[in-house]
């Protein structure tokens, strides 16, 4: 079988980089030891060798289609639905008393990184179910615990998120579905609901949609939205499922991840769709934003997953591909000689390395973002404050970057492969379908942009910023210790300063409420802190190698260590430089975007 994933670079992440021992101070997660996480993560792999892997290019050849109402996905998502229920990885992360074993998330992200690597078309259906699951333990009732929860952990009931409508993409003020509170504390919902992911399949026997929904009279734009539960199916006390007037009105035929399901849903055509409220009215937003800040932490890593699969299935070939010669003394070929191995071209090596780089480096920043969560769920005090405000700032940008360098990488990967890059029988060109979407899910680059710029950046009066540089500051200083590493640690301090340029240059059109022209290069401010931030992954990474490297007692052999050396070095001779450039665009203060003249089109 292809590789397509490291269980190396999991473990080196989890114990060496992160130390995921230290959670076990938190009395949540004093159940759990490494040697157990090293099972569950061999345990992941071997199935997603058996029961994902094998049915990745069958499901985008045979992909999701609707049919008389139904949409149909391929049989192997009801084998993966039952199997993940029965073994108990759906759900792990949430508390025993609603049936989860409140494992780190840090340690589930790394299950989650092998599955999407192994199939990214199958674990959306399997992270929406979770994460409303998770949702409905937050804000629900005890009854919509109990009602809900227990089927849609064993893999019997599929969860969604429903947000999107035809007239409100990513506006959300602009929500039109109506809910009329009725006599019996229920609501009739009505309205469409589009791109609902993982919305209709065949796989399970119920779907527990969590519909955004406006109450009869409520406050116009964000501040007038609920959130309801909404199942396709009822069930009565006598165990009998009776249909809740949810319709499948079609589906979306998309570019890549055709095995998961795209679909357009309609609640209460015939008027007799039954919505149960969740938490507060009103406030259905804010609860949604638990859900959609996991998933955007998700996209973030289905793409950091794909560009490791790419990675390795292009590492593959040019390990085999035999094309050209080495030059000789005089600068010339011998037509004579054996052709070498791609791979021992320097630009092939360069892609490769790329590829590698950008790949790694977003799954440590998204692990990173885990054991923020797992901290902000179990300490006190300051410092649950503190991983929260992290985790918020880090959040744009970690679904950020990998859905956009990740789209880099892959182009890298089928590069690799030249010609046969582009044609179907190779794997690469459906790993660059697949990726294309992950810019565009859970909220695009130019919203995350915003949200980095406009709302997490000032936040809290900037602290989460201050407290992410002071997080890079302590490696650059521990790099400063170690002779090969301080030149890199210099660029890092340069490039800090960089940032902080940009921000004093910006700042000012804020404090004028300035905001379009605060705001007008939100992307490109985004683009300068993900290199940054990946940046500062690799120099910890390099710091902890070359730590490693001291050590007759390390977890891997020499080579592995010194390959995250090589690594950070190229990223910052090939990478860090675009910083410089981003920043001079980002002080340049003709805003060019900003036009009165529609005419100029």
């Amino acid at each position: 079988m292809s590789q397509y994933c490291s269980l190396d670079q999991l473990r080196f992440l989890l114990y060496e980089v992160f130390n995921v021992g230290e959670l076990f101070k938190y009395e949540r997660y004093q159940d759990h030891d490494v040697e157990n996480f090293d099972i569950l993560l061999d345990s992941i792999k071997d199935w997603s060798d058996k029961q994902l892997y094998p049915f990745f290019r069958e499901m985008d050849e045979k992909p999701a289609y609707f049919e008389d109402g139904k949409v149909f996905t391929h049989p192997q998502i009801k084998t993966i639905f039952k199997e993940a229920g029965e073994n108990g990885w759906l759900g792990q992360q949430l508390d025993y008393d609603h049936g989860g074993v409140q494992l780190p998330i840090i340690v589930n992200n790394a299950f989650n990184h092998i599955m999407e690597a192994a199939n990214n078309h199958v674990p959306g259906y399997l992270g929406l179910t979770v994460g409303s699951a998770h949702l409905i333990t937050t804000f629900g009732t005890k009854e919509l615990q109990e009602k809900y929860v227990p089927n849609m952990l064993a893999g019997k009931w599929a969860g969604t998120m429903c947000l999107t409508e035809p007239q409100a993409g990513s506006s959300l003020s602009d929500v039109k579905t109506s809910a009329a509170p009725q006599k019996d504390g229920t609501y009739l919902i009505k309205g469409h609901k589009i791109f609902i992911s993982g919305g209709d399949q065949q796989a399970t026997d119920n779907f527990v949609h969590l519909v955004l929904a406006r109450i009869d009279g409520a406050p116009a734009g964000t501040k007038g939205i609920s959130l309801f539960v909404v199942p396709k199916y009822i069930e009565s006390q006598d165990g009998d499922m009776q249909y809740n007037d949810v319709e499948t009105a079609g589906d979306f035929q998309k570019l890549g991840q055709r095995g998961y399901s795209t679909v357009h849903l309609v609640f209460g055509d015939n008027n007799q769709c039954k919505g149960w409220l969740v938490g507060e009215a009103n406030l259905g937003l804010k609860q949604m934003f638990q859900m959609m800040n996991g998933a955007r932490i998700d996209v973030g890593l289905t793409a950091a997953s794909v560009a490791t699969a790419a990675y390795y299935a292009s590492l593959q070939y040019a390990k085999e591909r035999p094309q050209g010669r080495k030059l000789n003394s005089e600068g010339e070929k011998d037509a004579s000689s054996e052709q070498v191995l791609i791979i021992n071209h320097p630009d092939v090596k360069r892609m490769l390395f790329l590829q590698k780089a950008i790949a790694e480096g977003s799954l440590s920043l998204l692990l990173e973002c885990s054991k923020y969560y797992d901290i902000s769920t179990a300490a006190t005090g300051e410092e649950r404050q503190d991983a929260h405000l992290l985790l918020e700032l880090l959040t744009p940008i970690a679904k950020t970057y990998p859905s956009e360098k990740g789209k880099i990488a892959v182009d890298n990967g089928l590069q690799v492969l030249g010609g046969y890059g582009y044609c179907s029988e190779f794997v690469l060109q459906q790993y660059y379908r697949d990726i294309r979407i992950m810019s565009i899910y859970e909220g695009t680059t130019g919203i995350q942009s915003l949200d980095l710029l406009g709302r997490k950046v000032p936040m809290k009066n900037g602290k989460a910023l201050q407290l992410l540089m002071d997080k890079i500051n302590q490696v650059v200083k521990e790099a400063e210790t170690i002779e090969g590493l301080k030149p890199y640690a210099a660029i890092m301090t340069k490039r800090l300063a960089d940032v902080q340029e940009v921000l004093m240059s910006l700042m000012p059109f804020a404090m004028k409420q300035e905001y379009e022209k605060y705001l007008a290069d939100a992307n490109l401010f985004m683009e300068l802190s993900g290199i940054l931030v990946i940046g500062y992954q690799w120099l910890r990474m390099a710091v902890i190698a070359d730590k490693a490297l001291k050590n007759t007692q390390r977890r891997f052999d020499s080579s592995f260590y010194e390959d995250k050396i090589h690594l950070m070095k190229f990223y910052f001779k090939y990478e860090m430089p675009k910083i410089n450039a981003l920043k001079h665009s980002l002080l340049n203060q003709d805003f060019l975007t900003i036009v009165e003249n529609d005419a100029v089109f």
